[in-house]
Formats: structure tokens, sequence, C-alpha cells
């Protein structure tokens, strides 16, 4: 993984800090708008890790194939950010 390794695990384990609280707000019967406002917050930080690390991957694997890989291997990773652009769509 070409991405901030110690970056990236630290806002996975805020992450997964936040999915425990959230957890705990159910069993406590939280109110609603708080338990959403909480999802808000965990999905806008992972959806910010993901970012970290498709650029780290555009910038490292994506430029070195595009730079001196084979005509396959620059294909197929457009074709890799191609499908993860469709993902990040839906």
């Amino acid at each position: 993984m070409m991405a901030d390794r110690e970056r990236t695990l630290r806002l996975l384990k805020t992450a997964r800090g936040q999915m425990d609280g959230i957890i705990k707000m159910v069993e406590d019967d939280r109110y609603c708008i708080d338990i959403s406002t909480q999802l808000m917050a965990t999905q806008s930080l992972i959806g910010r890790i993901n970012a970290d690390v498709l650029k780290a991957h555009i910038e490292h694997c994506v430029a070195e194939a595009a730079s001196s890989g084979s005509e396959q291997e620059r294909a197929q990773k457009i074709e890799e950010v191609e499908r993860i652009i469709e993902k990040l769509a839906k």
C-alpha cells in the first residue's frame, strides 16, 4: 500500500472507535438524530481515508505503470481506476 500507513491505520482506528460508540448509542436507545449524525461523521471519515488510499494509488502505482509499464499494465491500471470511479458514483 502506497498511502501513509501510519495515518491510514490511525484514521481507521478512529473510525472503529466511532462505530463502537454508535453501537453503544443504539444499545442505549439514544435519539435517532444523534445516531444519524455520528453515522454521517463516520462515513465522512471513511470517505477521506478511501480518498487518501486512492490518491496514493494514482500517484504511485498508476503513474509508474504509465511511465514504465507495458501497454497492458497501463490499460489494467486505467481500468482499475475506472471501476472504482463507477463504484463511487453509485
